[in-house]
Parts: C-alpha cells; sequence; structure tokens
C-alpha cells in the first residue's frame, strides 16, 4: 500500500481513497482490481501477525486512516472527493484523523444540494457494519448543525 513505508520514506503503487482529496487516478476494474488486491494484502498481514483475520494488526492501528479507507472502499462504499480548489465533488466516506491517536473520523459527505447529510445515518450504518466484521470499533455522534459522523477505533484483542 503506497504512501509511506514503515520509516517514512515515499513508496510507489497503490494509494488509498480517504475521501479528503482527489478521486483516486484508475477507475472501473483497474482501480477494482487494486482494492481489491490491497485488501488481500492487509487481511495477509493480519493472518501473519496475529492469529486471527478478525482483529486489526499493529500495521493497523498505526495507520487507521489507511486500513479503515481500505476497507471502506474495498466493501464497495464509495468515497468522497474534491477539486483542486477543495470544493466536494463526490458523495461518500470521507476518513480523516481525529487529536486522539489510533482514533479516526468517518462522515458521509457530498458537493451542496446532493443530500449527503440526509443519507448519513443510512450509510454511516452501512460503514458501521464492514468496520465491525473487520474488528474496528465504531461510534456514531452528531456534531454541529446535528451532522453525524463516526469515530472509530481498533478493537482490543482477544485474551488469552
Amino acid at each position: 500500500m503506497a504512501g509511506e513505508d514503515d520509516v517514512g520514506r515515499a513508496s510507489a503503487g497503490f494509494e488509498v481513497a480517504t475521501g479528503s482529496g482527489p478521486l483516486p487516478a484508475g477507475s472501473g476494474r483497474g482501480r477494482e482490481a487494486a482494492v481489491q488486491a490491497a485488501y488481500e494484502g492487509l487481511l495477509q498481514i493480519r493472518r501473519l501477525m496475529n492469529t486471527s483475520d478478525r482483529v486489526p494488526a499493529e500495521w493497523e492501528r498505526r495507520r487507521p486512516m489507511r486500513a479503515v479507507a481500505l476497507a471502506l472502499e474495498a466493501a464497495g462504499i464509495s468515497p468522497s472527493a474534491t477539486d483542486p480548489q477543495g470544493r466536494r465533488v463526490a458523495t461518500g466516506y470521507c476518513v480523516s484523523a481525529t487529536e486522539q491517536a489510533g482514533i479516526v473520523r468517518v462522515e458521509w459527505l457530498g458537493p451542496p444540494g446532493s443530500g449527503a447529510a440526509y443519507a448519513a445515518q443510512d450509510e454511516l450504518s452501512g460503514c458501521v457494519a464492514v468496520l465491525g466484521r473487520l474488528g474496528w470499533e465504531a461510534l456514531e455522534y452528531r456534531g454541529p448543525r446535528g451532522r453525524r459522523y463516526l469515530e472509530v477505533e481498533p478493537a482490543s484483542p482477544p485474551l488469552g
């Protein structure tokens, strides 16, 4: 998974779609194949590092934005996106950092007039279901003007 390696060096290749920037390069089947390959790689990391693929591995715990965004996109949930001027141009999930280490925020955002705020409850419920199956705990909150969002963190590994 591209972006940075474990020591902070830039790496090439697949980039996750967090929903906070432009739509990812590539589209259609090529993008779907890249997402599935990255997701299978994530599950393989889990199997090698943990005893279960239902608990986030240490790699995910250190990069929760990437891991959560990958899980959502692999489940077929569309990311939001912005144009170069920062205007929202696509409706979907948006994963961002919070002030708390290891916890990310997931919102359902779209362009003005898209109805994203009205769809947020149902769409975020779908995100909770996907993330819950993968060992992430997601709690829903309401922010300013009643806007719904999730705070997501890795579930504690099982004892024993």
